[in-house]
């Protein structure tokens, strides 16, 4: 049997996925932006299976640390469903966009490795210079009705 050789899918309906991957995840990020909590909320819901989850995947320094005193290998932090959802959005809009100096915002890495795999990357922005002050890459499994079932957060990948 003939190799063939890939060619780049250039039509409509390839074009139109595409479009769907960039939207589902300026929303997603928009998310983390958003002020208003019932709207924070709406999107949590919209965005997220209902047993979604969001497991970061590379804690924060200060329980690597704690972990490594306690000679415990460093563990995932996770959340599920929507109220710890919504709670861990909350904390981090708090910490980091609701003072004013820092925005998410899409990083423009936007692949589809799998046909329910989405992966993509995004910095913290800081306000007062534009400059990169953090970032990350995501990996979101989705089901089957398009909505996130666990969202995989490496920090400063």
């Amino acid at each position: 049997m003939a190799r063939q050789t890939p060619r780049m899918n250039t039509d409509a309906n390839h074009r139109t996925r595409l479009k769907n991957l960039h939207e589902l995840v300026d929303r997603y990020v928009a998310l983390w932006n958003e002020p208003d909590p019932d709207v924070r909320r709406k999107l949590i819901h919209e965005l997220w299976a209902p047993d979604g989850a969001q497991v970061l995947v590379d804690p924060p320094e200060e329980v690597r640390d704690v972990a490594d005193r306690l000679k415990f290998s460093i563990p995932p932090l996770e959340v599920h469903g929507y109220d710890a959802l919504e709670a861990r959005v909350t904390r981090a809009h708090e910490m980091f966009v609701a003072p004013g100096a820092y925005v998410f915002e899409p990083g423009g890495n936007v692949s589809r490795p799998l046909s329910n795999v989405i992966s993509f990357t995004w910095t913290m922005t800081a306000r007062a210079d534009g400059e990169r002050a953090g970032g990350g890459l995501d990996v979101l499994a989705i089901s089957t009705d398009g909505r996130i079932r666990t969202d995989y957060q490496f920090i400063g990948a």
